[in-house]
């Protein structure tokens, strides 16, 4: 198994308020969803996570902006968390933060959507800000396809440098495979993970980052700096 822990394009003269802001949000949050207990828990994401079939019938729409800042446990948190830790900094300093900020809250609700399609009678409760980080995954690949991304190897306890083009290539690879997978061996009602989120949040972020690279954007060609 292995995790993004930095790469080499850096901005600079920006700080990402946003990126930062909403990754302390994500543990707030989840520190008091623990504070709840597992009952108190469990009852929290219910009634703040997105359940399709109730927002197919047209109920509780508002989990659809809830549901981006809760998780449903500790390795999911560091795990959505390191991402955007490592991919929020360039786009929002790239686009600016306003813009990100809605960027990325649109995002989100295109991942959901996604999710919902694939799954409009489940009454599972989806969790979880992947959906909303995989756009800004999908933005990052094109506008900085040439920057490295630094990979820890967990099993090796090192790390190494893989063009971004390969590492987001093979992620949203992954999704792929195991959303389609998905379709044929699932039941209304399976868990796991929503695929179809990551999906629908990186093919948005594309569409979204390839425009923002052209009409907002203007991206600075400086000297590749490991961090």
């Amino acid at each position: 198994m292995f995790f993004p822990v930095g790469d080499t394009q850096v901005q600079g003269g920006h700080t990402p308020y946003v990126s930062y802001g909403f990754i302390l949000l994500n543990v707030f949050i989840f520190l008091y969803e623990v504070s709840l207990g597992s009952d108190g828990a469990a009852a929290f994401l219910t009634h703040y996570g997105t359940i399709p079939a109730e927002i197919m019938a047209g109920e509780d729409t508002f989990t659809l902006l809830t549901s981006m800042f809760l998780h449903g446990g500790w390795m999911h948190l560091i795990g959505n968390m390191l991402f955007l830790w490592v991919f929020g900094d360039n786009i929002e300093a790239t686009i600016g933060t306003p813009l990100f900020l809605l960027f990325y809250l649109v995002g989100g609700l295109a991942a959901s959507g996604a999710h919902i399609f694939f799954n409009m009678t489940s009454s599972i409760p989806s969790v979880g800000a992947s959906g909303a980080i995989a756009a800004v995954m999908g933005a990052y690949l094109v506008m900085f396809p040439k920057s490295k991304i630094k990979v820890l190897v967990i099993i090796l306890f090192r790390n190494f440098h893989m063009p971004a083009i390969l590492f987001l290539g093979l992620w949203f690879g992954q999704q792929l495979i195991s959303g389609v997978g998905e379709i044929s061996i699932r039941t209304a009602d399976s868990a796991g993970v929503a695929w179809w989120a990551h999906i629908g949040g990186f093919a948005f972020g594309l569409l979204a980052g390839w425009w923002l690279r052209d009409k907002v954007c203007d991206i600075p060609k400086k000297k590749d700096i490991y961090v």
